[in-house]
């Protein structure tokens, strides 16, 4: 496809034919109609090549038969079910476009005047919200980009499994050791997770006595904790109520867990690296990197769930993809408040979201404008969502232009010209 931007519709014509496919993991549901009318009645096909070929051989036949010049094709966004139909589909002289579920929910009831729902059924609502023009075109990576949206989002779920993993650990460290969590607060630092896995047990702590105990923090925190911490955990450690029955079986599961954090943090370090390379082959990716405080993780991640930041003509295209459009109800003299829509990319949204926590630290870009909103009233998360779509804004234009952020840049041009 040659454009891949994020807006509506608006090519729906009598020349146009529309294919829309409801899609199932192995089953799929689709359905044709010419602009006058005519259709074919939803049928099924099948995940697979030979299925495929005959789909696009009766949408072939279909577009000759009605006499039409082109073809969309339309299915609802979805999960990974959909990728290798749309994969077939995207090398083909078509257009894809995709539908929001949940247009389609609310516009299912005009079909019937029923809340009926098959898979039968909502191929033919999803035409029905092509036809009004309500349909998305496509954001598809390829290359690069590509990679970066795999990667990150294969670091995204191998972060959601270390962090569950830990979870779980620290219930069983509870149950043999209590004391450990409240002295040591967080599992995660190096000096807890070594003492976890080398000496899990309170009676392991108290053998070692002050001593090495000691030395082994001192060393594996670089100096940062001593002899204070070493007397607070072997005091814990001879007076842990934690229980002693069936603790062996205990301390087996613990040392489990400590290997899949290590593979899980292992993983994630290599999926780093990757996603490093490949930002380096995209050519404005120095551009977003010059915003200080976005870093390889989140420019990569950008760069992935956007496809191709030149690739959209104005910023509204770009935000409705991050799902950061702004909306409001309002009615007669009742004035909503405006939120933010949450429909376009959820990761997409977090990754900007913890830029903006940087963004707003005492030498963060925009601490300043994150005060004013502050003193002007705005509650903090709601700041941080308005400097999230600022962020974004500036990130689309440094791109656009083909240019690097500089700091304090009104301020440097106003000299300049004063010059």
């Amino acid at each position: 496809m040659n454009c891949i931007k994020t807006k509506k519709v608006k090519w729906i014509n009598k020349k146009t034919m529309i294919a829309t496919f409801d899609i199932g993991k192995n089953v799929h549901y689709g359905y044709f109609r010419a602009p006058d009318g005519r259709e074919r009645k939803p049928f099924s096909f099948y995940n697979a090549q030979k299925s495929f070929m005959q789909l696009w051989a009766e949408i072939s036949q279909f577009k000759q038969d009605h006499h039409l010049e082109e073809v969309v094709i339309g299915f609802e966004s979805t999960g990974p079910y959909a990728e290798p139909l749309f994969h077939f589909l995207r090398k083909k002289p078509v257009k894809l476009v995709q539908v929001n579920p949940v247009h389609t929910k609310r516009i299912k009831e005009l079909t019937g005047n029923s809340p009926n729902k098959t898979d039968k059924k909502d191929p033919r609502v999803i035409a029905d919200v092509i036809s009004l023009g309500h349909a998305l075109t496509l954001v598809v990576p390829s290359g690069a980009a590509a990679h970066l949206r795999r990667l990150t989002q294969a670091r995204e779920r191998a972060l959601r499994d270390r962090t569950a993993t830990i979870n779980q650990l620290q219930h069983l460290i509870f149950v043999v050791f209590p004391e450990f969590l409240r002295i040591m607060k967080n599992i995660n630092t190096k000096t807890a997770a070594h003492l976890v896995k080398y000496h899990p047990a309170p009676q392991n702590i108290a053998t070692l006595g002050v001593e090495d105990l000691t030395a082994i923090i001192r060393k594996i925190s670089r100096g940062k904790l001593g002899r204070e911490r070493a007397e607070q955990l072997i005091a814990a450690a001879k007076d842990s109520v934690g229980i002693c029955d069936g603790r062996e079986s205990i301390f087996l599961e613990i040392a489990h867990l400590n290997a899949r954090i290590e593979n899980d943090s292992g993983f994630i370090d290599t999926l780093e690296n990757q996603l490093n390379e490949y930002l380096q082959q995209i050519p404005y990716s120095s551009s977003i990197l010059s915003v200080k405080g976005i870093g390889v993780v989140t420019a990569a991640g950008l760069i992935g769930e956007v496809a191709d930041f030149k690739k959209f003509g104005t910023i509204s295209e770009i935000m409705k993809l991050a799902g950061l459009d702004l909306y409001e109800i309002s009615s007669g003299k009742h004035r909503g408040q405006r939120r933010i829509s949450k429909r376009g990319r959820p990761l997409m949204r977090k990754l900007l979201f913890f830029a903006a926590i940087n963004a707003v630290k005492s030498n963060g870009i925009m601490h300043e404008t994150y005060q004013r909103m502050l003193q002007r009233g705005m509650l903090k998360m709601k700041a941080l969502v308005a400097i999230s779509r600022k962020l974004l804004g500036l990130i689309f234009a440094i791109v656009r232009d083909n240019t690097k952020y500089i700091e304090d840049y009104s301020e440097k041009h106003h000299y300049k010209l004063a010059a």
